[in-house]
């Protein structure tokens, strides 16, 4: 037996507790077993790569499958406490099919649902010895023939579509066999289908429109069993001194429930935890270049969008969902939402925001890219006025950044306060390889523009103030009356750095920069 009544999901679940850290996500069972045998007993949740998916679907499978004993697996678990669980645990024919799982050499769609199909009509022959005696032209005929009902546990229903060899008639076709397998079916008790890509980026809308489906934009009812909350954070951190729970949090916090609390990347943090240290963990596990294929192939607003969020300026706009019936990615609102759900950004409230320090890395390579045509030109030259600064050169600072501001990008022509700050982001990407480079940082009697706190020694802490249609004078000055210098005080060396930007400066000297050091 492969696919029915299998002991793989409860040998990889017994793993998975074994495994540390652990969290407890199995009051998602307690949620579904009210579906069981309804008419809402289709779903199919989609979440980021390594957000959990699998282990809940292993779990699923642990708990519902008949012929095994699972108390001893889940007795220490939140759902052990539940009116539900003694009434459905191993008690059904379940169903677990990983669709990531490929025969050897599979180079063909045909290839790759023949051996599906094959291996669900030998288990059923298995359990129920008389279906052989018949010939089926479709699988459900067979399923009807066993007089029983069965739980399907379908994970990474999406991988197929991934694969080169995939054309368009065969994306139909997968999607009219699972409507065949599922759709209308009376010996369906329940279906729970998990996957990256929402259902109808694919579907025309009606092959799979029983399903109930919730991804990262819509999603206020399976929300708390897919990453880590807050609380359950501060649980892990009391067990593991490192990385710190602040740590945790710049590097993988910054997505959002409904209700605005915090939600943590799990694969990232449950390997710094193992590891002791925070790395780009999530970003090294699946095709990161999505990224850039999104920001550079596409409309012109969804890069300046980038350009400023990663100067830390969040995006108001408004995103009903993801649209995927329509979803040709040719629009901004289109690829924002296809980043939101993948993991990319996050969207609460409004705003569109990078979500941590992971993956804010991965963006800024991203601005270094040849494609991206003249931002790419100021982040490449960045180094240079790193080097200026450090070397008291403030002439040429002014004039690197008034070259950044010359050049034909719109968002970038001043328009307001965040275009100014897009200017100096860009102009001084390079130094976050040696600064943790913050914006409007609580220092002293106020909030410094930007603090640039050095990560490696050699290097001096900067601050850094900007000003518009005044001087750069009155920026130092700020700096100092304001006592800027409180948060970076312990550093050897420290440098005050005032920009300035006047719109009626003569011979056109729009930019002035003064740099002193801290004495």
């Amino acid at each position: 037996m492969y696919y029915l009544d299998t002991n793989i999901p409860l040998k990889q679940f017994k793993m998975d507790i074994a495994s540390e850290p652990y969290v407890d996500k199995s009051l998602l069972i307690d949620k579904l077993n009210s579906f069981i045998r309804t008419r809402n007993r289709f779903i199919c949740i989609t979440r980021p790569r390594r957000f959990g998916k699998t282990m809940n679907a292993t779990m699923l499978g642990a708990y519902y499958t008949q012929g095994y004993d699972a108390h001893d697996l889940f007795k220490n678990l939140k759902i052990a406490q539940t009116t539900s669980y003694e009434k459905h645990i191993n008690k059904h024919h379940v169903f677990y099919i990983d669709f990531s799982r490929m025969p050897d050499y599979c180079d063909s769609y045909r290839t790759y649902i023949d051996s599906i199909m094959k291996t669900i009509k030998e288990d059923l022959m298995n359990i129920y010895p008389k279906l052989s005696e018949k010939s089926y032209d479709y699988l459900y005929q067979m399923f009807l023939d066993t007089n029983d009902s069965f739980i399907f546990i379908m994970d990474e229903w999406d991988s197929i579509f991934y694969k080169d060899f995939m054309q368009e008639k065969d994306k139909k076709a997968y999607l009219e066999f699972l409507k065949g397998l599922l759709k209308d079916q009376p010996y369906v008790e329940l279906a729970y289908m998990t996957g990256v890509l929402p259902i109808a980026k694919y579907s025309g809308g009606s092959e799979l429109n029983m399903f109930k489906e919730y991804n990262f934009m819509n999603d206020r009812t399976y929300e708390d069993y897919f990453g880590f909350n807050e609380e359950e954070i501060i649980e892990l951190t009391k067990k593991y001194t490192k990385p710190s729970f602040e740590t945790l949090r710049k590097w993988y916090d910054g997505y959002y429930k409904s209700d605005g609390s915090s939600l943590f990347n799990p694969r990232s943090v449950s390997s710094a935890l193992i590891d002791g240290v925070c790395l780009n963990y999530w970003t090294e596990t699946g095709p990161m270049n999505e990224i850039a294929e999104y920001i550079e192939h596409n409309v012109d607003a969804v890069r300046e969008d980038i350009v400023k969020m990663v100067a830390g300026i969040p995006i108001e706009v408004e995103l009903e969902g993801y649209g995927a019936e329509q979803l040709r990615l040719d629009s901004r609102d289109e690829i924002l939402s296809a980043m939101v759900v993948f993991g990319f950004l996050s969207y609460h409230d409004g705003f569109l925001r990078i979500p941590n320090h992971e993956l804010m890395e991965k963006f800024q390579t991203v601005l270094k890219r040849s494609s991206m045509g003249g931002v790419a030109d100021i982040v490449n030259n960045s180094k240079n006025v790193l080097d200026a600064t450090i070397e008291l050169d403030a002439k040429r600072v002014a004039q690197y950044i008034e070259e950044a501001h010359d050049r034909e990008i719109p968002f970038l022509q001043y328009n307001n306060e965040n275009s100014l700050s897009c200017v100096i982001t860009l102009c001084y990407l390079y130094a976050r390889n040696y600064y943790e480079v913050t914006r409007e940082d609580k220092s002293g009697k106020g909030f410094v523009d930007y603090l640039f706190t050095p990560k490696k020694k050699g290097y001096p802490a900067i601050i850094l103030e900007l000003k518009y249609n005044k001087t750069a004078q009155e920026a130092i000055d700020q700096i100092k009356r304001k006592n800027y210098v409180d948060r970076v005080r312990n550093f050897k060396e420290i440098l005050y750095v005032g920009i300035n930007y006047s719109i009626d400066a003569d011979e056109h000297k729009h930019h002035d920069c003064i740099i002193e050091k801290y004495k």
